[in-house]
């Protein structure tokens, strides 16, 4: 089995043609939506950004985590002490772990990092790649990562493949071709 998960930092539904959305805002999203699953009745336990993804990749509301906003000690890295026999929980509960633990070979291609760093976020990868731009990478060079690792690995079975998109999120930044507006 091989899995993409495309993870799209506050991208609204309703301007998605996949989701009926009556203008051609999402021609490539809506190709991929063809073919893959579509949610319907999903909708986001915790918001801004940060509580929202540690609920996705935790599967646990921020009230459990203790990650309800961008602020605060919660999301920090611990030091679990596993030369002294502690285990790490989190490597233990999180989906991505979890994957591994079924012989997936799990990937990010994610610039996440540099704006939200969260110890459940670094749990059960084998390979992460972020580009080091502080965040605010373009669409176009995070699918250059995901398209050169999906080039040398396509035909590999057993792997999950997280590519995450800062795009819509502000500040809107339209393409030269463009002007300014």
């Amino acid at each position: 089995m091989r899995i993409i998960y495309i993870d799209i930092d506050t991208l609204r539904p309703d301007h998605l043609g996949c989701y009926g959305y009556h203008r051609n805002t999402s021609p490539n999203i809506d190709n991929v939506a063809k073919e893959g699953t579509i949610f319907s009745q999903c909708y986001a336990s915790d918001v801004p950004c940060l509580p929202s993804r540690a609920s996705l990749f935790t599967g646990r509301f921020g009230i459990h985590t203790g990650i309800v906003g961008h602020g605060g000690t919660a999301a920090d890295f611990r030091i679990t002490g596993s030369e002294r026999g502690f285990t790490d929980q989190e490597k233990e509960n999180n989906w991505v772990a979890l994957l591994r633990k079924k012989n997936f070979y799990t990937v990010s291609i994610s610039p996440y990092a540099e704006r939200h760093s969260a110890f459940w976020f670094y749990s059960g990868w084998n390979e992460m790649y972020n580009p080091g731009l502080g965040g605010l990478e373009i669409a176009d060079l995070i699918y250059k990562y995901a398209e050169k690792w999906l080039k040398e690995n396509a035909e590999k079975d057993q792997w999950f493949l997280h590519v995450n998109f800062w795009d819509p999120h502000t500040p809107y930044r339209t393409p030269k071709k463009f002007g300014k507006p």
